[in-house]
């Protein structure tokens, strides 16, 4: 993998891989027509640690900062840099999706396998990958031989000077920390067993939602009936014992907690102050470029 490919995972991201059925789909290798939008609770979901964390869009906007830098570096060594296409805004996928369990509208179509990728998404996927093959000059010339020098150091340092890469360590462990400790909490724990009676009375047995979208059975390359049909009352009984909204409002009381605290505060803010002076320089080099974040001039695509 390219060192500047930036992947938007976090601690969640990861325990939801190991607690949902990761591994029951493959995302489409060409682009498909686009999937429905995510549940409105899911586009709506937010929370307090959020703010110390990049999302998805501006992830992409440093990279595509970058990028116009390293063109003009590579440009200096006669040679061409590819800017990555850009992502149609409604194809980033919310930052809190599927976080306590499988979301409503996806789980009608594709029950727990993950989404098909948008086709923008699909495109810039597909430019990282032509990357990773390019020849060993090129990538030498990019990345130098560590990884981190080349036309992308030139580039950072243009982009932001010495301040130091984005470092989410102390997001990633707040947020997974949180995660958990929700889970204990008194009303969480009866709004999951209101949950595992009503999947019971469906006729599913499962302990949470996590264990029904993990089941090795959901293991397939397309949705089956069965899975389709375990989701769907999955997501009713979430919504029949308010589990989302009990839980996100236990989460949110927990995660402002673990802000406040001595230990963690220091932390966190110089974390955001960091992301912040990334993301707004990469904006200034957008700007002048006349792009707004997502859009690329055709002869760029």
């Amino acid at each position: 993998m390219s060192p500047s490919r930036a992947r938007a995972t976090t601690a969640l991201a990861l325990l939801l891989l190991a607690t949902t059925a990761c591994t029951a789909a493959q995302h489409e290798s060409t682009p498909a027509s686009h999937p429905p939008p995510v549940s409105r609770q899911a586009q709506q979901l937010r929370l307090p640690l959020d703010a110390y964390a990049s999302t998805v869009a501006e992830t992409h906007a440093v990279e595509d900062a970058q990028d116009i830098l390293m063109r003009r570096c590579m440009k200096d060594l006669g040679m061409e840099w590819k800017p990555l296409p850009g992502v149609d805004a409604q194809d980033t996928e919310p930052p809190n999706l599927r976080r306590y369990g499988a979301d409503e509208t996806e789980a009608v179509r594709y029950g727990y396998h993950p989404r098909p990728d948008p086709p923008s998404v699909v495109r810039r996927n597909r430019a990282w990958d032509e990357r990773e093959a390019l020849p060993a000059e090129v990538q030498r010339a990019a990345y130098g031989l560590s990884g981190k020098g080349g036309c992308l150091k030139t580039a950072q340092r243009q982009l932001v000077g010495d301040t130091a890469p984005l470092d989410y360590r102390a997001f990633n462990q707040l947020t997974g920390t949180a995660l958990e400790t929700s889970q204990r909490a008194p009303e969480v724990r009866d709004a999951l067993r209101t949950w595992h009676t009503c999947m019971a009375k469906a006729g599913f047995d499962y302990p949470d939602p996590y264990a029904a979208a993990g089941s090795e059975r959901w293991e397939t390359t397309e949705p089956t009936a069965a899975e389709r049909a375990t989701a769907r009352a999955d997501v009713a009984c979430q919504k029949s014992a308010k589990l989302v909204t009990v839980w996100a409002a236990a989460e949110t009381r927990i995660q402002r907690r673990l802000i406040r605290q001595k230990e963690n505060a220091g932390r966190l803010r110089e974390a955001k102050a960091r992301k912040d002076r990334w993301l707004a320089a990469a904006r200034r080099v957008l700007d002048r470029e006349g792009r707004t974040h997502g859009q690329h001039h055709a002869s760029d695509q």
